[in-house]
């Protein structure tokens, strides 16, 4: 594993970052959207049940993801599962009608970036390693609308680039969706850094691929791992040499 203890800016030149629990969150929350979508359909739920929903839509999800993740290689395919997790969801918390119907429409308005806020530190750290001369990118496991969605966040004004899974047909962990990141910048990979959450998909994926992986655990759920851990953004620039002002 590279020792990122002394990384300047001589070393790394892109920094590329996954998305989910990385950059964005759900806004306001995700109960709070699932509530919305199923009263537009005529049907309500306490923000109880919707959690108890959402509590078996993840066990759904982590059962897709550890048995084939494949869905996230295009978008017809990534469309259909999380209409089928949302589905769930409204089966468990008992809304009948239907489901599938209201599982798309909550995968469509997941789709708009209204629905959809940065971390507090995002928008600082960014302006940061923008101004110290670092070239900002995306690699995610993610439907191929996000680079409009970052464009309706008003993230496109720090990337240079956006690399979502369904719109290259491939997934973290996979060493050439990392690649195909740096051959878009022309940067080798060891001049490159890449943030994410996921241990597996983020950390196994950029190392296999020679990038340095930086993991972010912003929710105190890997407090032992063999990568830098950071907790919030703030805490990648002493990484990569740089003072935090104030």
């Amino acid at each position: 594993m590279p020792d990122m203890s002394g990384a300047r800016k001589m070393d790394i030149d892109v920094v590329f970052f996954d998305v989910g629990n990385t950059l964005f969150r759900v806004h306001p929350s995700m109960e709070e959207v699932c509530r919305e979508v199923i009263q537009s359909f005529g049907y309500d739920a306490s923000f109880e049940d919707i959690r108890r929903g959402l509590e078996a839509a993840d066990k759904y999800y982590e059962y897709r993801y550890w048995t084939d993740d494949s869905f996230w290689a295009n978008e017809e395919d990534a469309s259909r599962m999380w209409s089928e997790m949302y589905a769930l969801m409204l089966e468990v918390i008992g809304v009948d009608g239907d489901r599938q119907k209201m599982g798309r429409a909550l995968y469509d308005t997941f789709g708009a970036g209204y629905r959809w806020r940065t971390f507090p530190d995002v928008v600082p750290v960014f302006e940061t390693l923008r101004r110290r001369g670092y070239r900002l990118g995306l690699i995610s496991n993610w439907d191929s609308r996000l680079a409009n969605l970052c464009f309706d966040m008003g993230l496109d004004r720090y990337l240079e680039s956006v690399v979502s899974s369904a719109s290259v047909g491939l997934i973290k962990p996979d060493p050439r969706i990392f690649s195909i990141a740096c051959e878009r910048l022309k940067v080798k990979p060891e001049r490159a850094l890449h943030v994410g959450d996921h241990y597996y998909a983020d950390v196994l994926g950029a190392r296999s691929a020679g990038l340095h992986p930086v993991l972010i655990d912003r929710f105190d759920r890997n407090p032992h791992a063999d990568v830098p851990v950071i907790h919030d953004l703030y805490e990648l620039l002493p990484i990569l040499g740089i003072e935090r002002a104030g």
